[in-house]
């Protein structure tokens, strides 16, 4: 062979060498996974609830026709945004037929209380009666006693033959006279007894007629006010719909054609919100909230948690759960009502707002980057030596087992990526509180996205903190 062959091959053989240790340097390199890290510190931390809702007064009230019918509208007396009083009268339906009515029961009861009247004068008469037939008694008994005692004496003397027997005849006869009149006396008081009480019935039947009387005015005095439309609270009026002439029904909720206006208390503005079921459990009554509105910006204004709702309500309808029929995987959202502290004079009801309700703190609390929590199956943290397979579980305890699932973070230790199982408190913005399992100080993997989420334990990693990674969808 040649020289030049010798040397030729001599070259490619040499060229194959390099080629295939650069092929392997490079996948010696391409094994190391290049990661962002972050150090575990202690920082201030708070926890939000974020809830978007409308601003509302804590007493506001949907001000109707009370009438029995249908009613046109003859008066209104306020207009929107005016202040009015409790019991200031505020508009004033059709009221012919009510007035008509109480005007008839007045004199009803005008009538009823004339009878009744005429009644008692006849009972005062017939006790007078009573009383004049009870002294007539008395006299007839103080007569008939005396003319008794005068025919007693004159017997006596008619036996001793002292007198004539017509004096006799004379003082019997008047005895006897006086005795009937005592009977008579007695008689005509019987009659005057009975007939009071025939009177006092009546009285108790006219006196009844009274009452019946009365009551029936009362009804028609309340007809005749549910034409008024009065306010039942010091407010303001926030929402009139409605004009003169314009017919309102009674007795339909929610319905625009029984709506006149809404009286609001504004002494206290609320912010009325739907929380996520997610978040609702954290919330809880007097927490601080941060309330922004739409219309204001700029300004943020201070209020408490004042109130949360026990029913969830659908998020697409707006109904309460137990009174739908849709599934019940569907998102749900709790009212939580926010009490302002110091709301401005220009809020307005129905004004949208977010608030930020603060759920919980902790000063110098141990914190880490929310992205850099990761979870992985029991099964797959075990640690292999080279060339070993992972052993494959063959009960059905052990398959339970190394699908369990442990949270944790991945720290730096000696150039590899270590699973660290981490328990974990309250979340704020960015961060979230970790309670167990990491130290201050240490250094943890907290990017990218697709690394944490593919990321194997012990793989070996390289840390770049200078480059920007790319956003991953």
């Amino acid at each position: 062979m040649k020289t030049k062959w010798k040397v030729a091959i001599g070259i490619g053989v040499l060229a194959v060498c390099g080629a295939g240790a650069f092929a392997n340097y490079k996948m010696k390199q391409g094994a190391i996974v290049s990661v962002t890290t972050a150090m575990v510190a202690r920082q201030d931390l708070v926890s939000l609830v974020t809830a978007s809702g409308e601003i509302k007064p804590r007493n506001y009230i949907n001000i109707g026709s009370n009438a029995n019918a249908p009613s046109r509208i003859t008066e209104i007396n306020v207009v929107e945004g005016q202040r009015v009083r409790k019991g200031q009268q505020l508009a004033k339906l059709e009221s012919v037929q009510p007035e008509a009515q109480l005007a008839a029961q007045r004199a009803n009861v005008a009538t009823s209380e004339a009878e009744s009247a005429a009644t008692e004068a006849g009972l005062r008469a017939a006790e007078e009666n009573i009383r004049s037939a009870q002294a007539s008694i008395d006299r007839s008994k103080a007569d008939a006693e005396r003319a008794r005692q005068d025919f007693d004496r004159t017997k006596q003397l008619f036996e001793e033959k002292l007198i004539a027997r017509q004096e006799f005849e004379t003082k019997k006869s008047a005895a006897e006279s006086s005795q009937a009149a005592v009977r008579e006396a007695e008689a005509r008081l019987s009659q005057l007894v009975a007939a009071r009480t025939q009177q006092m019935a009546q009285i108790n039947a006219a006196q009844r007629r009274v009452a019946a009387s009365q009551a029936n005015l009362r009804s028609a005095a309340d007809v005749l006010q549910r034409t008024f439309a009065t306010s039942p609270i010091d407010g303001v009026v926030t929402n009139l719909p409605v004009r003169v002439g314009e017919t309102v029904v009674p007795g339909i909720q929610n319905s625009a054609a029984s709506l006149i206006m809404t009286i609001a208390d504004m002494s206290i503005i609320t912010a009325e919100v739907k929380v996520d079921e997610t978040d609702i459990v954290n919330v809880s009554l007097g927490q601080t909230t941060e309330v922004t509105i739409d219309a204001i910006p700029g300004k943020k204004f201070v209020g408490k948690v004042i109130e949360i709702g026990n029913t969830a309500i659908l998020r697409s309808t707006g109904l309460a759960a137990s009174q739908s029929a849709i599934s019940s995987q569907e998102a749900k959202d709790f009212k939580v009502v926010v009490a302002l502290e110091n709301p401005p004079d220009e809020i307005r009801p129905g004004l949208s707002c977010t608030a930020r309700i603060t759920t919980a703190t902790r000063p110098k609390t141990l914190s880490i980057p929310i992205q850099a929590l990761t979870v992985r199956q029991k099964g797959d943290l075990a640690a292999l030596k080279p060339g070993e397979k992972k052993p494959e579980p063959t009960n059905p305890a052990e398959i339970k087992a190394a699908k369990e699932e442990i949270q944790g973070v991945f720290i730096i230790k000696n150039g590899q990526a270590e699973y660290r199982k981490v328990e974990t408190g309250i979340t704020g913005a960015t961060d979230i509180e970790v309670t167990s399992g990491l130290k201050e100080g240490e250094e943890i993997i907290t990017g990218s996205y697709k690394v944490i989420r593919t990321l194997r334990n012990d793989a070996k990693v390289k840390v770049d903190n200078k480059t920007t990674t790319k956003a991953e969808s």
